[in-house]
């Protein structure tokens, strides 16, 4: 893939993932876009990029913020979705307000960007669009209250996507990373398996995103056989196991 005179927004890249993707993307010479609500570190992250990029603040549960930021930006040719909120909450334990936060900004939002954005792909037959699922999205998680739901949502949507969009000059790609080390996860009181430096998990991004013919990718690769063949495991031994 030819990265070169390429735009590519990336939202929810102010500092993890979506920082390190951005340095991956820069480096290959596309012009990156990042967003997210803290301009201050929106900035400091495009100080850091070796080429061409800019920073657009957004609020993506807020529909006049998304469309303003859409606007800002202008036609790309790449959305890469990576945004997310986070907090431990099994159902015995149940926040409302935290609850609501991570459905809106984790699924919602991703909707809002995608629907400021994919007309105009669609309209040109050209563009790309990459979403970042979680392995936790698989199967329900004990814990996982709004979260895993939030991101088993993301991949329905990206599969809903790629089905409408396949034969189109569209592409759609999804990502389902396991355990990353970010602020998110440091909230994680249990021991997190195969946990992933935001470098490491960016690398394994920028190789989805620059193998035209693959949709998703499910990493570290040796963990994500776990909750991929959790799928085919029978209610009783799956809640046996897992919860």
């Amino acid at each position: 893939m030819d990265w070169r005179g390429k735009r590519y927004w990336l939202v929810g890249a102010s500092e993890g993932l979506g920082a390190a993707l951005a340095q991956k993307i820069s480096a290959a010479g596309a012009e990156v876009i990042v967003s997210a609500r803290s301009a201050e570190r929106l900035q400091e992250v495009v100080a850091s990029l070796p080429g061409r990029a800019s920073a657009v603040p957004v609020d993506v549960s807020d529909s006049a913020s998304v469309a303003e930021a859409a606007r800002a930006v202008g036609p790309v040719d790449g959305l890469v979705w990576l945004a997310g909120v986070y907090w431990p909450m099994p159902a015995t334990e149940w926040k409302p307000e935290e609850a609501v936060a991570m459905a809106d900004v984790n699924f919602t939002g991703a909707v809002r960007v995608i629907g400021a954005v994919l007309p105009d792909m669609v309209a040109r037959d050209a563009g790309h669009v990459v979403l970042t699922g979680s392995l936790s999205g698989f199967r329900g998680l004990p814990g996982a209250i709004g979260y895993a739901a939030s991101k088993a949502g993301i991949m329905s949507l990206a599969e809903s996507m790629r089905a409408d969009l396949w034969r189109t000059g569209v592409r759609v790609q999804l990502a389902n990373p396991g355990f990353i080390k970010t602020r998110l996860t440091d909230k994680n009181a249990f021991r997190m398996p195969f946990i992933m430096t935001p470098e490491a998990a960016a690398q394994e991004m920028f190789e989805l995103m620059c193998d035209e013919a693959a949709f998703q990718r499910h990493f570290p690769r040796l963990f994500s056989y776990l909750f991929r063949l959790s799928r085919f495991l029978p209610d009783w031994a799956y809640y046996r196991l897992f919860a």
